[in-house]
C-alpha cells in the first residue's frame, strides 16, 4: 500500500491542481449557473468518468503509448484547444448568450448530453494523461508492495479530491444564478471576460510543451 507520508503529499498536490482554474472548472461553473446545480452534478459525473478513463489507460499502459506517439498527443492537445475556442466564440458571437447567462426560454440539456459534455471536456485535456503517467510514480514505492495497486489507490484519491472540490463549486455556482439574473450589466461584462479566459486557456493548452 501507499505510505501515509506519500499519500498526504500526493493529496496536497491533487488539491492544488483541482483548485487551479482550468477547462473542467469553467465548464462546471457555466453549466451549474445556466441550468442549476443538478445539471452541474451530472456534468461533474461525466468529468469524473474522464478521470477513470485515463486512470484505467495508465494502468494498462495506453497512456505511455499516447505520450510516446507525438502526433497522438498533439491531436488531443489541439482538439482540446479548439473546443475551448468554440466555447469562447459561443459566448461572444452575434446573437449569442453569455456562458453564465440565465434564460427563461433556454431548453435544458438532457442528462445524457450533460454527462457526455463533461466527459469530453475532461477527455480533451491531455494534461490528465500526463498526471497519471508522470506524477503518480513519484509517490509510489516498490518497497511498499504492488505498484499497480499503489497507482490505482493514488488515482482514486485524486478522483475523490477532485469530485469533492468540484461538487462544492457546482453547489456554490448554482446559487449565483439569481444574483446574476438581476444584474444584466454583470452578464454583459462576464460575456467578454469568460471568452477571454477560455481563449487564454486554449492558447496555453495549444502552446504547452509535451
Amino acid at each position: 500500500m501507499v505510505s501515509a507520508s506519500n499519500l498526504a503529499a500526493f493529496s496536497l498536490v491533487a488539491l492544488g491542481m483541482v483548485i487551479t482554474p482550468g477547462p473542467n472548472m469553467i465548464y462546471l461553473i457555466s453549466r451549474s449557473i445556466a441550468q442549476g446545480w443538478r445539471a452541474g452534478l451530472v456534468s461533474l459525473c461525466g468529468v469524473v468518468m474522464g478521470f477513470f478513463f485515463y486512470l484505467v489507460c495508465a494502468a494498462c499502459g495506453l497512456t505511455a503509448l499516447l505520450l510516446a506517439v507525438p502526433y497522438a498527443y498533439a491531436l488531443i492537445q489541439w482538439a482540446g484547444a479548439a473546443y475551448l475556442l468554440y466555447l469562447a466564440w459561443q459566448a461572444v458571437r452575434p446573437g449569442g448568450s453569455p456562458v453564465f447567462a440565465i434564460r427563461a426560454d433556454m431548453v435544458p440539456d438532457r442528462p445524457h448530453k450533460l454527462f457526455l459534455m463533461g466527459f469530453v471536456t475532461n477527455l480533451l485535456n491531455p494534461k490528465i494523461a500526463v498526471l497519471y503517467l508522470s506524477l503518480l510514480p513519484q509517490f509510489m514505492d516498490p518497497a511498499m508492495g504492488d505498484l499497480l495497486l499503489q497507482g490505482m489507490t493514488l488515482g482514486l484519491v485524486q478522483i475523490a479530491i477532485s469530485f469533492s472540490i468540484n461538487l462544492a463549486i457546482v453547489c456554490a455556482a448554482g446559487s449565483i444564478a439569481g444574483w446574476l439574473a438581476l444584474r444584466p450589466g454583470w452578464l454583459r461584462m462576464q460575456r467578454w471576460l469568460m471568452a477571454g479566459v477560455l481563449t487564454a486557456l486554449a492558447l496555453r493548452l495549444a502552446t504547452e510543451r509535451r
